[in-house]
C-alpha cells in the first residue's frame, strides 16, 4: 500500500529530499555561473603582452586598468552587496554576467587608451555584481554549521573559473589579443541562460522552509529598510571589530593573489623566461592547486577550529610566504617554477576563500551579502598597489625588487587575521532579539 501522501513523516522526508536536490542544484549552479564571470573578468592578463605590442601601451597604463577594474570592483561588490540582501539573487546574478558581456565586447572594439580604460572599468562594477547574490544563496540554502565546507567547495568556482579562463586565454591570443574578449563574451552569453534556468532564490520561492538556527527568531520576509535592520547591520557587520580585521587582512590577501592572477603571464615570460602557453599551463597549476587548498581549508575550519575561519588563515599565510619565497629564489625551471607556484596558490586560496565565509557567518543570513561584500571592498582596494603600484615598481626597479615588497605584504595579512584570532564562529546566538 502506498503511504499517503497527508501523512506527516511522508510530507517531512518528501521535503529533505526536495531540500538536499535543491541545495545541490543551488550550489553547482552558483560555482557554474560564478566560474563564468571569469572568463570575461581575467582574459585581460593573457591580452597585456600582445596589447603592449600592438598598441604600445606601457606597463603602468595596463597596471592603471587592472588597478581602476579592480576599485570600481571592490565598491561595487560593497553597494551590490547591500543590494543583493534585497534582490532576487536569481535575476541579479544573470543581469551581472550579461551586462559584463556588453563590456567585453565594447572592450574588444576599443582601441585608445581612454576607451579600453572606460570599457574595463564598466566591467569592474558589472563584475561586482557575481559573488554578493551568490553569498546571499549560499547562507539562505546551507545552515552556519556546514558553511565553511560548503562554502569551500563553492568557492572552487574562482580557481575552476580562473584556471579554464587562463588555459583559454592562452591558446586564444595567438589569433589575436581581441578575440581574448570575443571568444569569451560568446561563452558567457551562453552561460547566462543556462544560470537563468537552473537558479532559484530562496527556499520558500520553491515552497520549502527558510532554514532557522535554533534560539534565533526568523527574519524571513522582513522589511530590510526598516529602522531595526539598519541598526543590526551597523552593529553586527560595520561595529564588529572582527570583520574589520579579516578585511584589513582580506587587503593584503588580494594583493598577492592578484600578483600571480594578473601579471603571471607577463612575470613568467619576463622574469623567468618562459612562453605564454608555458604560463598559461602554469598559471592554470596555482588555481588547481588553491582549489585543493580551499576545500582543505574549510574542512580545517570547521572540523579543527569549530568554524573560526580566521584561525586557519594564519597557517595558510605562513605556507604562502614560504612558497612564494621558493618561487622567487628557486623557479629557473618551469618544472620547479611550477610546483612553487602551484603550493602558493594552494596555501593563498584558503584564506581568500574563508574571508568571505567568516564575515558571513559573523553578520548572520539577515546581512551577509552586505557583510561579505564589505570584506570585498578592502581586497579589491588592493588593486592600487597589485595593479597600477605594482607595474610602477617593476617598470622602475625589476621584478625581485616587487618580490621583496609582496613578503612583506604577506606578513602584514598574517598579523591582521592574528587580530582576529579571538572571534566566534558565528553571530547567530547573539542576534535573537
Amino acid at each position: 500500500m502506498t503511504a499517503s501522501p497527508s501523512n506527516p513523516a511522508v510530507a517531512a522526508t518528501e521535503a529533505a529530499v526536495r531540500f538536499r536536490y535543491w541545495q545541490t542544484r543551488t550550489l553547482v549552479a552558483t560555482m557554474f555561473g560564478y566560474a563564468a564571470f571569469y572568463f570575461v573578468r581575467k582574459n585581460l592578463s593573457f591580452a597585456m603582452p600582445a596589447m603592449q605590442e600592438d598598441l604600445h601601451i606601457t606597463k603602468a597604463d595596463l597596471g592603471l586598468f587592472l588597478t581602476l577594474h579592480g576599485l570600481l570592483y571592490g565598491v561595487s561588490r560593497f553597494v551590490n552587496g547591500m543590494w543583493a540582501d534585497r534582490a532576487n539573487a536569481r535575476y541579479f546574478m544573470v543581469a551581472g554576467l550579461l551586462l559584463s558581456v556588453g563590456a567585453n565586447v565594447f572592450f574588444g572594439f576599443s582601441s585608445t587608451v581612454l576607451l579600453l580604460g572606460v570599457a574595463w572599468m564598466l566591467n569592474g562594477w558589472v563584475q561586482g555584481m557575481g559573488f554578493p547574490p551568490c553569498c546571499r544563496l549560499m547562507t539562505h540554502w546551507f545552515p552556519p554549521g556546514q558553511l565553511a565546507t560548503k562554502m569551500s567547495i563553492w568557492n572552487t568556482s574562482h580557481s575552476l573559473g580562473a584556471w579554464a579562463a587562463a588555459i583559454f586565454g592562452g591558446y586564444i591570443v595567438q589569433f589575436g589579443w581581441r578575440w581574448c574578449f570575443f571568444a569569451p563574451a560568446i561563452l558567457c552569453t551562453f552561460a547566462g541562460g543556462v544560470l537563468f534556468i537552473l537558479l532559484r532564490d530562496t527556499p520558500s520561492s520553491v515552497g520549502l522552509p527558510e532554514i532557522t538556527v535554533a534560539g534565533t527568531v526568523s527574519t524571513h520576509g522582513e522589511d530590510k529598510s526598516s529602522a531595526d535592520y539598519k541598526a543590526f547591520v551597523r552593529r553586527h557587520v560595520f561595529g564588529n571589530p572582527h570583520i574589520w580585521w579579516i578585511s584589513f587582512a582580506n587587503f593584503f590577501v588580494y594583493i598577492l593573489r592578484f600578483a600571480i592572477l594578473d601579471w603571471g603571464p607577463t612575470l613568467l615570460k619576463e622574469m623567468k623566461g618562459f612562453s605564454l602557453q608555458h604560463a598559461g599551463w602554469m598559471v592554470g597549476t596555482f588555481e588547481v592547486a588553491g582549489l585543493i587548498g580551499m576545500l582543505l581549508a574549510g574542512w580545517v575550519t570547521d572540523r579543527v577550529f569549530g568554524g573560526r575561519g580566521s584561525r586557519t588563515c594564519v597557517f595558510c599565510m605562513i605556507g604562502a610566504g614560504a612558497a612564494m619565497t621558493a618561487f622567487w629564489q628557486l623557479g629557473a625551471t618551469p618544472l620547479v617554477a611550477t610546483v612553487f607556484l602551484a603550493l602558493a596558490g594552494f596555501f593563498i586560496y584558503g584564506p581568500q576563500a574563508l574571508i568571505g565565509i567568516t564575515a558571513a557567518n559573523l553578520a548572520t543570513n539577515r546581512a551577509a551579502a552586505t557583510a561579505a561584500g564589505f570584506t570585498g571592498l578592502f581586497g579589491y582596494a588592493s588593486t592600487l598597489v597589485s595593479g597600477w603600484g605594482l607595474g610602477l615598481l617593476v617598470q622602475r626597479y625589476g621584478w625581485n625588487t616587487a618580490f621583496g615588497a609582496l613578503l612583506a605584504i604577506g606578513a602584514l595579512g598574517t598579523f591582521m587575521f592574528l587580530l582576529a584570532w579571538p572571534a566566534k564562529p558565528h553571530g547567530y546566538a547573539t542576534t535573537s532579539h
